[in-house]
C-alpha cells in the first residue's frame, strides 16, 4: 500500500506537531482505503507508520490521538461535515476523507487548539498530500463547521 507522499518533496523543518499530523493522515488514509470501517486494522496500520522515516521526530502522543480519534469518531465526524460538502461522501478523495476526519477531530474534540490553528494545520495537509485544489474545498468546509462547533470562539475572533 503506498501511502500518500507531499507534492514539494521538500526536507524542512517541521514541527513535531505538523509531523504527527502528516503521519495520522498516512494513517486515516491508509484505514480509508482498507475500507474505514475495521477499527482492528488500526493495529496494522498504526505499526507500518511508525516505521516510517522521521516519525521519531514526530510527537507521537498527538498522531495517536489523531489516528485513533478520527478512525474511531469517524461516523460521527462524518455526520459533522457532510451538511457541507457538495458532493457525496463517497466521490470525495481518501485525502480529502482523510484530511476532514482529522481537521473535524481536531475542532470537534480539541478546544484546546485554536480552530483557526486546526483548519490552517488541515488545508497544508490537503495542499501538500492533495489535489490541485482540494485545499480550498476543506478550508470551506472546516470553516462552516467551525461556525457550528466553536460559534462563540469563532464571533470573539471576528469581534477583534
Amino acid at each position: 500500500m503506498t501511502e500518500p507522499k507531499a507534492r514539494n518533496g521538500r526536507a524542512n523543518a517541521r514541527s513535531a506537531r505538523r509531523m504527527a499530523r502528516e503521519f495520522a493522515l498516512q494513517g486515516v488514509y491508509a484505514w480509508l482505503l482498507r475500507g474505514g470501517s475495521d477499527l482492528g486494522e488500526l493495529g496494522a496500520i498504526d505499526a507500518h507508520v511508525r516505521d516510517g522515516e522521521d516519525f521519531d521526530q514526530a510527537d507521537t502522543q498527538w498522531y495517536q490521538t489523531l489516528l485513533q480519534g478520527a478512525a474511531r469518531q469517524a461516523e460521527s465526524l462524518r455526520a459533522s461535515f457532510v451538511p457541507y460538502i457538495d458532493r457525496p461522501l463517497e466521490e470525495l478523495s481518501p485525502i480529502e476523507h482523510a484530511v476532514l476526519l482529522i481537521g473535524s477531530f481536531e475542532l470537534v474534540h480539541h478546544v484546546e487548539v485554536p480552530y483557526r490553528v486546526a483548519i490552517n494545520e488541515a488545508v497544508e495537509l490537503a495542499k501538500s498530500f492533495g489535489g490541485t485544489d482540494g485545499y480550498r474545498f476543506v478550508n470551506g468546509v472546516l470553516d462552516k463547521l467551525a461556525a457550528e462547533v466553536r460559534a462563540s470562539e469563532v464571533q470573539s475572533t471576528a469581534r477583534r
